[in-house]
């Protein structure tokens, strides 16, 4: 027994392409997690420009607590890119998914106008027209 199963790149029908932007997603997944999990502030004052106050250790908390998960997230990512491919429409539609809700928290209704907004609103604008884009090529059979 092994830690992984054994690859399924070869049940994957969708376009490589998509696979290897869920590649590239899962690095830009993990670069702000280890930023966040690692760096002395998780990069909530020296990136995002928020003024912690008097809560700085929770929020620096909450960066870190991010930054597990994106770390984790980006992993899979990766796994998946380039040794489960058939899983690459799945993981798409989350990345879609999270850039969705990302998205809603920056921009929707609702949503704080804030004085700086950190790269991470921007990023996630054209990662969600990105992911919708390639979880459609994922999703069409190659030919040939």
């Amino acid at each position: 027994m092994s830690l992984l199963a054994p690859s399924t790149n070869d049940q994957y029908r969708g376009a490589r392409v998509a696979a290897w932007f869920l590649a590239l997603g899962g690095v830009l997944t993990l670069v702000p997690g280890v930023i966040h999990a690692f760096l002395p502030d998780g990069g909530a004052g020296s990136i995002a420009g928020l003024d912690m106050g008097d809560r700085r250790e929770l929020v620096i908390a909450i960066f870190a607590w991010h930054g597990a998960t994106q770390i984790a997230f980006g992993l899979a990512m990766l796994a998946v890119a380039l040794r489960y491919r058939s899983l690459t429409p799945l993981f798409l539609a989350l990345f879609v998914l999270e850039r969705v809700l990302l998205v809603l928290g920056a921009w929707g209704p609702g949503a704080p106008a804030p004085a700086h907004r950190p790269p991470e609103h921007y990023g996630s604008l054209a990662g969600l027209a990105l992911g919708l884009v390639f979880l459609a090529l994922s999703l069409r059979t190659r030919r040939g």
